[in-house]
């Protein structure tokens, strides 16, 4: 921290009724509370969970604008573990407590006590709509090969949607030994798309130590200032929460407590937390909500439909090779993709994929299409 204009470089880890949880990552177990600065609101820029911001200490108060304090950070107020960024025990000052108005019996007149305010958010690598979450780096999906039936067509959705943020997909086909075979056949696809691919059990733990230790060399990777988090999607039954409690022991109970405080208990997908996990020498953040289970495609459909192609990575060595300069690649003569498909360069089921997001895509009026764009 910069003692002197007293700023901090954090992510944001949550955010509830305008106000933010934001940590650092070089004390991820510290958050600290702030709320953002006006012109953040004026420039329309207002933080959203994976952001990476600059905090600054106030100079003084001006709970004004502050919201109603919600159930959430009034209950984090009592929490012994939060303490000031600069290493202070929460404790009274000039005006009264610095963390429990409760004492002054006025919650709904002051709001919500906060030294510290987001100053500035930097640049956005990616910026995705529901749940909103910025920054995301890896998208894990989860595929069942068997107990249910591996619905790839929405996988493959989840591979268009990370393609098109700019996040790293990565495969993870589980329940690998209920079918070998079956769970043999979907790695095949991914592998040859070009994605990195884990097949593993999560209820037996088998194959779950190389996924984590993936997610240690991944956590370690990152840049200097930049900070590497990672979501886990799948469909209803797919073992996304099996797997999760293997890899991170630790997040159910610090799930739980955030459910008890938000929602009183009810998981919505308008929330997106970010939870500091110890990955070896590192920390991955990792989102979590169960938002990431059922990602909005329909608000996703905005970009246009022709340029589909270019989110399915194993087309790109054919694009510009068709006999048709605006080959839709769904059964034109002299379609280069369709050629590398019969020589088995492209799996057939991502094909098919791609032939029944485009036609869902074409089908969105074009109005509704730029209304969704903005």
């Amino acid at each position: 921290m910069d003692e002197e204009k007293k700023t901090v470089r954090g992510i944001v880890t949550r955010g509830v009724g305008g106000l933010y949880g934001v940590r650092t990552g070089e004390d991820p177990e510290t958050e600290i509370l702030c709320r953002a600065r006006g012109i953040l609101r004026q420039k329309k820029t207002a933080p959203t969970v994976g952001d990476d911001v600059l905090i600054e200490l106030s100079e003084g108060k001006d709970l004004s604008d502050l919201p109603a304090e919600t159930e959430a950070f009034r209950e984090k107020r009592s929490d012994p573990r939060r303490r000031d960024p600069r290493g202070q025990k929460p404790g009274r000052r000039s005006g009264g407590s610095a963390m429990d108005s409760r004492a002054t019996g006025d919650d709904e007149d002051r709001g919500v006590d906060v030294d510290w305010v987001i100053d500035a958010v930097d640049e956005r690598r990616s910026l995705m709509i529901r749940p909103p979450v910025a920054n995301l780096d890896y998208l894990f999906a989860v595929i069942p090969c068997a107990s249910p039936e591996p619905d790839l067509l929405t996988a493959d959705k989840l591979t268009v949607i990370a393609e098109n943020y700019g996040i790293e997909c990565v495969i993870i086909v589980n329940k690998a030994d209920i079918d070998p075979a079956r769970a043999a056949e979907i790695r095949a696809i991914y592998e040859t798309a070009g994605m990195r691919v884990f097949t593993l059990s999560a209820a037996s733990g088998d194959g779950v130590d190389a996924l984590r230790d993936y997610l240690c060399e991944i956590a370690g990777g990152g840049q200097a200032g930049r900070h590497v988090s990672g979501a886990f999607a799948g469909v209803s039954g797919a073992g996304k929460s099996t797997l999760m409690t293997a890899l991170f022991p630790d997040l159910k109970l610090a799930a739980g407590a955030v459910s008890r405080k938000i929602e009183r208990g009810r998981h919505t997908t308008r929330h997106v937390e970010l939870f500091p996990i110890r990955m070896g020498e590192s920390v991955f953040w990792l989102a979590d909500t169960p938002g990431f289970s059922m990602l909005d495609f329909t608000r996703f459909d905005f970009f246009p439909y022709e340029e589909l192609a270019a989110s399915f990575r194993e087309f790109d060595d054919c694009l510009g090779k068709c006999r048709y300069t605006k080959c839709t690649h769904l059964r034109e003569e002299g379609c280069a993709v369709l050629a590398k498909m019969e020589a088995g360069g492209i799996a057939r089921s991502r094909h098919d994929s791609y032939m029944r997001i485009w036609e869902e895509q074409r089908k969105v009026p074009e109005w509704k299409r730029k209304q969704r764009a903005e």
